[in-house]
């Protein structure tokens, strides 16, 4: 049976990466973290003090980091490898979130993972979430998404996440730095968050998750059935 690629794009805390895995666990697709990718280089250049503005050291930096995603039997989800180390909890911390858009930012840092991410989508029936999917790392994917919120509403299911993980964030804090995220994130050079031409726009402000991941499914299929 044919195969597609589903790019999922849009901002911070709209629900994306909760969205693609419901979207990939129906239909069977592999799913794929960027942001998690993103926030595991973000860890190391953090726990190494790598210079955001030395080039040299990010490079070196670059060179010692291996990201995985393992199956968790416990929790039927995919963990965050780096190194060989499970960090799914870590790079979720507002320390990481506080830093990560400045990393993603680093063109060494794009090309680095962006190779990784064509490589694992070769083979399509996948699903993959982040800011440049649809334009960048895979232009040529059959279904684009591009996913936004209202402010508060991001940052409430934010919030909501942090508490889940023990980590009580005031509402404020998160929206500065959900701001911080987006403005760095659209004015970019390389590769800024922007809506493909051909990408789908859901705005999930007054829709529940189970509502998106209904939508999503039913273009995905609409796709497959047209291919």
């Amino acid at each position: 049976m044919k195969k597609i690629i589903i790019a999922i794009d849009g901002y911070s805390a709209c629900g994306k990466s909760s969205t693609a895995k419901a979207v990939a666990s129906i239909l069977g697709y592999s799913y794929i973290d960027t942001g998690a990718m993103y926030r595991a280089v973000t860890l190391y250049f953090l726990q190494n003090f790598v210079s955001l503005t030395n080039p040299n050291e990010i490079e070196n930096a670059l060179k010692e980091i291996e990201i995985e995603f393992r199956h968790n039997p416990k929790t039927q989800k995919s963990d965050t490898y780096l190194n060989g180390i499970n960090v799914e909890q870590e790079i979720r911390q507002m320390t990481v979130s506080d830093k990560v858009s400045e990393v993603s930012a680093i063109s060494q840092v794009r090309r680095f993972l962006v190779a990784q991410q064509q490589k694992m989508g070769k083979k399509k029936g996948i699903v993959m979430d982040g800011r440049d999917i649809g334009t960048v790392v895979f232009p040529e994917a059959e279904l684009k998404i591009f996913m936004t919120a209202e402010m508060t509403v991001r940052a409430k299911r934010r919030q909501d996440e942090l508490l889940e993980k023990g980590e009580l964030v005031d509402l404020e804090e998160i929206i500065e730095n959900l701001k911080k995220r987006d403005l760095i994130d659209t004015s970019r050079q390389d590769s800024p968050l922007r809506q493909a031409e051909d990408a789908q726009l859901i705005d999930t402000t007054a829709i529940t998750f189970e509502e998106q991941v209904k939508q999503i499914v039913a273009m995905s299929k609409q796709k497959l059935a047209e291919e």
